[in-house]
């Protein structure tokens, strides 16, 4: 292949979540980096950019309202893609305050590996 691999930031403060995903995308080509919560993600993406972010809304820590926004301000063209198993209110409400605040995509958990893959791409195919 001669395209660089998609570098991608898998953000969750569940470790097993962090792991298989990280696997997952591994297997499929892409490059991937992990962070337990938003603060680690932006140190993990100054130290080496990545194209897209992957972020839970829901994690101790920087949590991932904060996180999409805080990415979307400083780097505008980065992709950030949200996900979420839930909250207090209904899941969609949590993935639709992610796009307002910046996301470019949302995955509601448990997701399928075409919707995963679909959500990081860029809309360029």
């Amino acid at each position: 292949m001669a395209d660089a691999p998609i570098r991608v930031l898998v953000v969750d403060d569940n470790p097993d979540m962090r792991e298989s995903t990280r696997r997952l995308l591994e297997n499929l080509g892409y490059q991937v980096e992990t962070a337990p919560d938003g603060a680690a993600a932006l140190r993990a993406h100054m130290a080496r950019y990545v194209d897209v972010v992957l972020t839970d809304i829901f994690m101790a820590g920087t949590e991932g309202m904060e996180t999409i926004a805080t990415f979307k301000r400083s780097w505008p063209d980065l992709r950030v893609v949200a996900m979420s198993g839930g909250g207090t209110l209904s899941k969609k409400d949590y993935l639709e305050a992610a796009v307002q605040v910046g996301a470019d995509a949302t995955l509601q958990k448990p997701f399928t590996l075409q919707a995963l893959v679909a959500a990081l791409k860029d809309g360029k195919g």
